[in-house]
């Protein structure tokens, strides 16, 4: 008992000092929140090893000169804008067997412990009157325990009006995993439009973009597409497809090179075109109001369509929404 006494005194200093040490590690001058527990970095192909989808490396991962090197988590990959506080872009596949939940949200935001200058933090939001919006949605990432933890990581967050995160971009969310569903498997990239002198929130003065967007690849099959959407951090209504640019619009507003590993020819082509009519439109309005006809779409066009006649392989109606008077999609036209 005595030889216990003696020591405790130096055990304790000991412990005071490596607590203070570990404090000592964290970022300078930038408020760090709360770290997640350590877990073991898993391969995204050792989760979903059952999937019969095609992996094409890299291809969710943009070109941006002058940015910092990539962050890779298992969901989804990123580039940190530490001027603005946030990812200037996230990154991932996202196949049909994804689409599956095992994992329901935990909506436990956390400092991402890879972003090495410290990330934003929760008290940047707090009382600020914006969401912490998610880019990579969690339930894009409910496949795995580890993508759900990670997509709650403050360098996946962004801030957003809450009548746009939970309204027009919502509905944008889940019709990119509906076409998830559809196509079997695409790539999408989203983001915040990053300019200078944005408005800020918090002691890290994370910034408020004005417009977020997303690009999305279908590269399955013969039926390849891109299609690209621009919206305002502001409350939204009407059709998704309102929203639709092409992919050449998004890369001229951001600087970002997207899906620069395709051949150049190919890349040209899908994406300097918008087809509509190429994409199944499963949610497009709300119920504020009706929908409104593309800016890229002719001015004598329905804003709604109607379900191709034609039968797939699968010997199933095609789910296409087509305008065309023969009731038939661009693919079935007789």
């Amino acid at each position: 008992m005595k030889i216990l006494l003696q020591i405790s005194p130096f055990f304790l200093l000991f412990s005071l000092c490596f607590c203070q040490n570990s404090n000592d590690i964290k970022h300078e001058n930038k408020v760090q929140g709360e770290y997640p527990e350590k877990t073991a970095i898993l391969d995204k192909e050792e989760i979903l090893s059952d999937t019969t989808v095609s992996q094409i490396k890299g291809l969710d991962i943009p070109y941006l000169a002058k940015a910092p090197e990539v962050v890779q988590h298992l969901g989804y990959s990123l580039q940190y804008a530490e001027e603005h506080e946030q990812a200037y872009w996230i990154g991932y596949q996202l196949t049909k067997k994804e689409t599956e939940k095992r994992y329901d949200r935990t909506d436990k935001f956390l400092v991402d412990p890879l972003i090495v200058s410290g990330s934003a933090s929760n008290a940047d939001y707090a009382r600020s009157g914006y969401d912490r919006g998610h880019l990579a949605p969690a339930a894009d990432m409910g496949w795995s325990n580890q993508s759900m933890v990670e997509s709650f990581y403050f360098s996946n967050m962004s801030p957003q009006v809450p009548s746009f995160n939970r309204g027009i971009w919502k509905r944008l969310e889940e019709q990119v995993r509906s076409w998830a569903m559809e196509y079997d498997s695409i790539y999408v990239v989203t983001g915040p439009v990053l300019t200078k002198g944005l408005p800020t929130i918090g002691p890290n003065n994370v910034s408020i973009p004005n417009y977020y967007y997303k690009v999305i690849l279908d590269n399955t099959g013969k039926d390849q597409k891109a299609i690209g959407f621009l919206m305002k951090n502001a409350a939204g209504s009407g059709s998704l497809e309102a929203f639709a640019v092409s992919v050449d619009r998004v890369e001229k507003e951001t600087g970002i090179d997207f899906f620069h590993q395709l051949p150049d020819e190919f890349e040209e082509k899908i994406e300097r075109e918008v087809c509509l009519p190429c994409w199944t439109w499963s949610i497009t309005r709300n119920t504020s109001g009706g929908c409104k006809p593309s800016n890229n779409a002719s001015s004598d066009r329905s804003s709604t369509g109607d379900q191709c006649h034609g039968i797939t392989q699968k010997g199933q109606r095609c789910k296409r929404i087509t305008r065309d008077i023969s009731g038939y999609c661009y693919q079935h036209k007789p």
